[in-house]
């Protein structure tokens, strides 16, 4: 049976496509960055069991993805496959956000915490996942399926941009604190999910596709586990989740305790830090095409860690000079999201010549895997701020000069030397850009014999 050709999607149908990345992706800025430190400021839960309740939610989260993969395969529905499932989660995650931004209040026990979290990561990695699934189907082709995930990635960063000034506009404009700007951002997300997800449900359409594709079993995850490019990425791929994921955890602490600057002027350090990221995603684009995704990566981890060092060493006391440096920090943060997710895709190729079975699906549910597990290990520094008796207070907060040295070291000294260790690890990456062209010429000589276009 031959494969027809897909009709290229419009730049309309596109964005309705990719709006529900406007609260997926704010949900994805308010677990690993503003919900911790909520609920252990203005909640009143201590850092320890902040920290175990998130990470115990996030390992659960972990075994999620193959069980929900596993039902959208086995999904059969004249809507689509995938669809239904971003139905299902719609109300789960509306009603997750209300429960967790909106009606909390303080003193709120860790059962609450970790009942509605565990309720949210479900709902989430079903919307997420279920999208993510829609797109591979909405345009099979290369070239049009970059433009679809070019559109997420967009609608995913101006989800993140909204996402962070959002408190800062309700503190600025004198609607309230920043309490009450957490508890704003959990209604925008709640009045936005239906509008953008049931947009995209009647505008979008979803092709139905022929036959199943072969799920990963656990043998599959081992042996691809136990190759060189796969490990060596993998790896990278886990420090570079940590790192940032320490930042954002203890960003807030860090310059209002430290630095002196309110959760407001934090925030924007965090927001010109993420657009800085995207102006600068295009360079290390560029850098990759002349020296290789391995060493592209490297250097942005190299250099990365040298600036951002230099910045959270720079005095408090000026706003300006602050948002400067933070934002030239920021510069080589995107290469890592996207280069990692391109080089596993050409892992998938190698993968694919070796074995003759494409498992770029499997592959980069593990990379997904490793950046879970990286979140979880961000919030290893709350059990140490508690065992030196930090405390999580809004703004100063009297904290012993040992507290506060400690919290310096793992907001500073330690990002830096994962992102040092992530560059390093890529050293001798095996499947170099020139083993690469030799390996897609193979499989493009391959594609074209008679038999490669039958199903």
């Amino acid at each position: 049976m031959t494969v027809a050709a897909a009709p290229r999607r419009s730049n309309a149908v596109l964005a309705a496509f990719s709006g529900p990345c406007l609260p997926l992706a704010a949900f994805g800025v308010a677990l690993p960055v503003t919900l911790p430190e909520f609920y252990a400021t203005y909640v009143g839960l201590e850092l320890g069991v902040v920290a175990a309740v998130f990470m115990a939610v996030r390992l659960i989260d972990i075994v999620f993805d193959p069980f929900i993969g596993w039902g959208m395969d086995k999904t059969r529905t004249r809507f689509g496959r995938y669809r239904p499932w971003m139905a299902i989660s719609t109300p789960m995650l509306m009603l997750a956000a209300f429960m967790m931004f909106v009606v909390v209040q303080p003193g709120a026990p860790p059962l609450y915490l970790f009942g509605w979290l565990l309720f949210l990561y479900l709902g989430f990695s079903i919307g997420t996942l279920g999208q993510l699934g829609w797109a591979a189907v909405l345009a099979p082709q290369y070239d049009q399926r970059s433009r679809v995930y070019g559109w997420w990635q967009v609608f995913n960063i101006i989800g993140v941009v909204l996402i962070l000034v959002l408190p800062t506009i309700v503190v600025k404009t004198g609607i309230g604190d920043y309490a009450d700007g957490v508890r704003i951002m959990g209604w925008a997300i709640v009045i936005a999910l239906p509008v953008t997800i049931g947009l995209a449900m009647f505008v979008v359409p979803e092709p139905v596709t022929k036959g199943d594709q072969p799920h990963g079993s656990l043998g599959a995850y081992l042996s691809l586990l136990g190759q060189k490019t796969v490990r060596k990425l993998l790896i990278s791929d886990l420090l570079l989740g940590v790192a940032p994921g320490i930042t954002g955890s203890l960003l807030f602490f860090f310059f209002g305790q430290v630095r002196g600057y309110d959760h407001t002027q934090a925030g924007l350090f965090m927001l010109v830090y993420f657009i800085a990221g995207l102006c600068g995603a295009p360079f290390w684009a560029w850098f990759a095409t002349r020296v290789g995704k391995d060493r592209g990566l490297a250097v942005a981890s190299l250099v990365s860690a040298v600036l951002y060092v230099g910045a959270t060493l720079v005095p408090g006391g000026n706003f300006a000079l602050t948002a400067v440096v933070m934002f030239i920090a920021g510069l080589p943060y995107a290469a890592g999201l996207f280069l990692t997710r391109a080089m596993m895709a050409d892992a998938g190729d190698e993968e694919r010549f070796k074995t003759g079975v494409d498992r770029t699906g499997l592959m980069l549910s593990i990379l997904s895997a490793t950046t879970k597990i990286g979140h979880v290990a961000a919030l290893i520094p709350y059990f140490i701020l508690q065992e030196v008796g930090f405390r999580a207070l809004p703004g100063p907060a009297g904290n012993s000069e040992t507290a506060l040295l400690t919290l310096q070291i793992l907001f500073i000294a330690v990002p830096g030397v994962l992102l040092v260790l992530a560059g390093w690890v890529l050293k001798d990456y095996p499947l170099t850009q020139a083993r690469h062209n030799a390996i897609r010429e193979k499989l493009d000589a391959r594609d074209a014999e008679p038999t490669a276009v039958r199903l």
